[in-house]
């Protein structure tokens, strides 16, 4: 999934000479968090509803008035991301960065906006939890072919994978997360225990004394 995939576009920006309660305005008509400011087509910085806040609180040491202009509290120079870039880097750089948004940038031309809730909108596709499905998690020995067991096991029951994301737990581990076309997990978990695989979830029933 790439971010053109999931961005935001045509995006709302602003111009850096609006004033910050106009911008506040702005954001509350929309329902959005995040604005880029653009001067004459060219990106300049990225303002946020929390920017507004901080800039304008009695408890800054020097609060903005709200007339001031957007240019005096946004943030300059902003990161982008390419419509082209991975979600998984998009993801990687705001988590590292610790910022909201990323402004999509194609060739010095402002075509999107994706945030925080975008990201979590392509986890969710990603792992096809925004469908019908069941979730089981299983640890696998890490070697090859371990993976393709277990889609072989799906497949000789007929079931369908919607999806399959795997991490490392350990340098001898590997968990595997699958979303199936079936709601009875707890049957397929069962058969997949007699089978020798290690599942995590959905976790075993009880025994009854």
């Amino acid at each position: 999934m790439l971010v053109q995939d999931i961005m935001t576009s045509p995006v709302q920006f602003i111009a850096p000479n609006v004033t910050l309660q106009d911008a506040y305005q702005m954001m509350q008509e929309k329902g959005i968090r995040h604005l880029p400011v653009l001067d004459n087509g060219r990106l300049v910085g990225v303002i946020t509803d929390r920017d507004l806040r901080l800039a304008t609180s009695a408890l800054s040491p020097a609060p903005f008035s709200p007339g001031a202009n957007v240019s005096a509290v946004m943030s300059r120079t902003p990161l982008t991301a390419a419509p082209s870039d991975p979600v998984e880097d998009a993801a990687r750089t705001m988590r590292e960065r610790k910022i909201g948004c990323l402004p999509v940038d194609d060739n010095g031309r402002l075509v999107g906006i994706i945030t925080g809730l975008d990201l979590l909108d392509a986890l969710m596709r990603m792992t096809g939890a925004d469908k019908p499905s069941g979730r089981l998690e299983v640890r696998l020995a890490d070697r090859p072919g371990e993976l393709a067991r277990l889609a072989g096991f799906m497949s000789g029951l007929d079931l369908n994978i919607h999806s399959i994301l795997t991490y490392p737990e350990d340098s001898e581990k590997t968990r595997a997360v699958l979303r199936i076309g079936s709601i009875e997990v707890r049957l397929l978990a069962e058969d997949l225990r007699r089978a020798g695989f290690d599942v995590l979830w959905p976790p075993a029933r009880p025994c009854l004394p």
